[in-house]
């Protein structure tokens, strides 16, 4: 009888009601709507209850004695617990609503607004790559009630994910926990400079603000890509040569003799499994993969498939983490779970596209630290680690259904072009 009743929008209701996002006001102003929220939640359940009876493990004392409800049931719905106890084992959530927001162009859950605007390419309309922005509905909308020609007009008020500091990010979500019995799927971004060191300060800020989990985001990331606001590019050449990140949608590259191979031996819950893989020589960039199954067990036409789709996703510009993000989605496999549990002898993984997966970044990572860190004849240790740090953090994941660069919003990727979500 779980339900997750939630809210998206809050950002734009900040703008529009002229109060800054993570300011001290927003919070006060959230913590009232909150425990309304959760008040108006409970009395309903109650209800509900009256009228349908208890969910099966209802039990009332631990209810009562519970925090959440303590801080939030007055003598009236105390009295209506008492009697009639509750419908939902699970009242609120603050869920991820990338596609609805997207859909309805307003803000996602309790999340600031991405950016003010986002940036975007014709490439047919004048036979050249033209850059143009699009600015998000209640930045449009504001700036042309007002007559503004540029966002830098815009007042302080106008925060984003990108430029809001992680303590007020981090405050707003402790807030609204105080008034969501279950969790909140929420995202703070970070810039590209944070370190380790920040991270560290990041979580112990978390957990001292009572956050039941928090998900950070550093822009750049090589997971997967955040969308930026300044990437135009030199389009004066007509004979460009792409890397993977910037192939245009439909394009396949080939794969030459010039590649640098790697293989791996794994063992899987049906033997053995061979996977080679070619890499770029010149950025690292991952080309084709062969996989083969050994005498025993094991389907080899699937492995032959998987592998040829693999490649054809690499030489089309999909990044390696997330053909591996995929293949880590694929789950459990019962002949892997038994064989990992009786002989411990399997690779790192829980089936075979996921320990597939697990070589292809191991064997990806190796070449990359071979192309840009090895030669000892360019600079020292530490500038070569700058340059795959760079290299990897300009990887821009695209969207599968219509090309469009993804941002990491509400826990999903999300395409603000055409509203795809990965969560969804």
């Amino acid at each position: 009888m779980q339900i997750g009743l939630g809210i998206f929008g809050l950002a734009d209701m900040l703008i529009k009601m002229e109060i800054r996002y993570g300011s001290k006001e927003s919070i006060e102003l959230c913590d009232v709507i909150g425990q309304e929220m959760a008040c108006q939640a409970i009395k309903t359940s109650s209800f509900l209850a009256e009228d349908y009876g208890t969910y099966p493990k209802y039990n009332k004392d631990a209810i009562l004695k519970s925090e959440f409800f303590k801080n939030h049931v007055d003598q009236f719905n105390r009295d209506y617990i008492s009697n009639d106890g509750l419908r939902n084992s699970q009242l609120l959530t603050i869920a991820p609503t990338g596609t609805l927001s997207s859909m309805l162009g307003v803000s996602g859950g309790i999340e600031p607004i991405y950016a003010n605007y986002y940036e975007r390419k014709t490439e047919s309309l004048h036979g050249y790559d033209e850059y143009y922005k699009v600015y998000t509905p209640i930045v449009k909308v504001y700036m042309d009630k007002h007559r503004l020609k540029d966002e830098s007009e815009l007042p302080d008020y106008f925060v984003t994910a990108q430029t809001l500091d992680y303590k007020e990010r981090i405050d707003m979500q402790s807030i609204w926990q105080r008034h969501i019995d279950a969790s909140i799927s929420s995202t703070v971004n970070v810039p590209n400079n944070f370190t380790v060191e920040d991270v560290e300060k990041l979580y112990l800020y978390a957990w001292k603000r009572g956050l039941k989990g928090v998900t950070i985001f550093r822009d750049g990331c090589a997971r997967t890509g955040i969308l930026s606001t300044n990437s135009k590019k030199d389009s004066t050449t007509k004979n460009e040569s792409y890397s993977i990140s910037e192939l245009p949608r439909g394009m396949v590259i080939k794969a030459d003799d010039n590649c640098i191979g790697r293989k791996r031996t794994l063992h899987t819950g049906c033997g053995t499994l061979h996977c080679e893989a070619f890499f770029d020589p010149n950025n690292g960039d991952l080309l084709e993969t062969y996989f083969s199954k050994g005498s025993s067990g094991g389907c080899n036409q699937f492995m032959i498939g998987l592998s040829r789709m693999i490649s054809l996703s690499a030489r089309g510009g999909i990044d390696i983490y997330s053909i591996v993000d995929q293949l880590k989605s694929s789950g459990t496999c019962p002949s892997y779970a038994v064989r990992t549990a009786t002989k411990h002898d399997t690779s790192k993984g829980s089936s075979c596209p996921v320990a597939i997966g697990n070589a292809l970044i191991d064997m990806y990572e190796e070449t990359i630290n071979d192309i840009y860190v090895e030669d000892e004849d360019e600079t020292d240790v530490h500038e070569k680690i700058e340059v795959v740090n760079n290299k990897i953090n300009n990887m821009i994941a695209k969207c599968p259904q219509c090309g469009g660069n993804l941002i990491f919003e509400g826990g999903c990727n999300t395409c603000k072009d055409c509203g795809w979500s990965k969560c969804d």
